[in-house]
């Protein structure tokens, strides 16, 4: 495996600017995620690593050499498209063992069989490896893309939402089982999504992407406490945060600040509120409820764990965790 960095990367199709000033680097076993809305520039980022793209400018480092002029076969990645992009005709076997074959690699057929075998019961799919493609389930196919990937040892693994043709309940186990497979192999993986739970639950660090512009990296947790920006903090929790206006809420103002965001975790129902608001709408989430409330001043959601049968158009009365509160300003910046 191999730590990657892109160093003053601009790339234009035309006239959109699909990045601009890209810094970033990613660690050797590290599982980066790049988060961001489609047209962010994340798919553009994972192709100009691989080579199918070259930056307009900027440089491209595996383990510090730039690797501007090397090309796509010698870069040794290995992409995961959204899609599954397997052979219909092929067998799991021959599917899993295809880029083991090329003339480039020199594999035996032992070595080749014995990668197959590893990589298929470590997808749990090694009762299909004599079936072809078209006799797979969706979940079943998406593993085999996986695992072609996987069965190599490239510098970097490069994943294009892959889970994101699935089915909830597929996704949530793909997730947990990719993130196994990586600490497993000390893989090197960036992994591209629009998802933030595929971000919070897999990631070591996440990147934001906004226009082509990196907003913001952290770990998980840095993101989500101490977003630096109303559009990152956008980015992640569900229910989304909530952005109130300054003017409209009874906390100490901080100089600059025009917005207070609170996580809807941070709202509480009780008797001795500050605010009075009805209740517009209740969704159950098992342990937990979603609200959305309103009033003249406040529009938000909030989470609680109270067993109460919660009605819509009921009043109550609520507070906001000062302490949780996040200012910012004007454009929308962290102050």
């Amino acid at each position: 495996m191999a730590s990657i960095k892109l160093e003053n990367v601009y790339k234009n199709f035309g006239k959109t600017c699909a990045l601009e000033n890209l810094n970033l680097e990613i660690f050797d076993g590290e599982f980066f995620v790049l988060l961001g809305p489609t047209g962010a520039g994340k798919t553009t980022t994972l192709r100009i690593i691989s080579g199918l793209e070259q930056p307009d400018k900027g440089n491209i480092f595996f383990d510090e050499e730039i690797i501007n002029d090397v090309q796509p076969a010698f870069r040794d990645t290995s992409y995961v498209f959204q899609q599954f992009s397997l052979y219909p005709h092929y067998s799991v076997y021959d599917n899993l063992a295809f880029p083991l074959r090329s003339p480039l690699r020199k594999e035996t057929k032992l070595e080749i069989d014995k990668k197959v075998t590893e990589i298929a019961k470590l997808l749990k799919i090694e009762n299909k490896l004599k079936n072809k493609a078209t006799q797979l389930s969706g979940g079943e196919m998406q593993r085999v893309s996986l695992g072609r990937a996987l069965v190599r040892n490239p510098n970097i693994y490069l994943m294009d939402e892959p889970l994101s043709s699935l089915d909830a309940k597929l996704r949530e186990e793909l997730r947990i089982e990719l993130k196994k497979i990586q600490k497993d192999l000390n893989a090197t993986i960036l992994y591209v999504t629009h998802d933030h739970v595929e971000a919070t639950t897999m990631a070591d660090r996440i990147g934001v992407l906004k226009d082509g512009v990196l907003s913001q990296v952290g770990t998980p947790e840095e993101i989500y406490d101490n977003p630096n920006s109303i559009y990152v903090a956008n980015r992640l929790g569900s229910p989304k945060i909530n952005i109130f206006d300054l003017n409209k809420i009874k906390i100490s103002k901080k100089n600059m600040a025009s917005f207070a965001g609170i996580r809807p975790e941070d709202i509480s129902i009780t008797a001795k509120g500050n605010y009075d608001v009805y209740i517009e709408t209740v969704e159950l989430l098992g342990a937990e409820t979603v609200i959305s409330f309103k009033s003249d001043d406040l529009n938000g959601m909030l989470l609680t764990q109270s067993s109460e049968n919660f009605e819509e158009g009921k009043k109550i009365k609520i507070n906001l965790n000062d302490n949780k509160i996040l200012y910012f300003d004007n454009n929308g910046m962290r102050i």
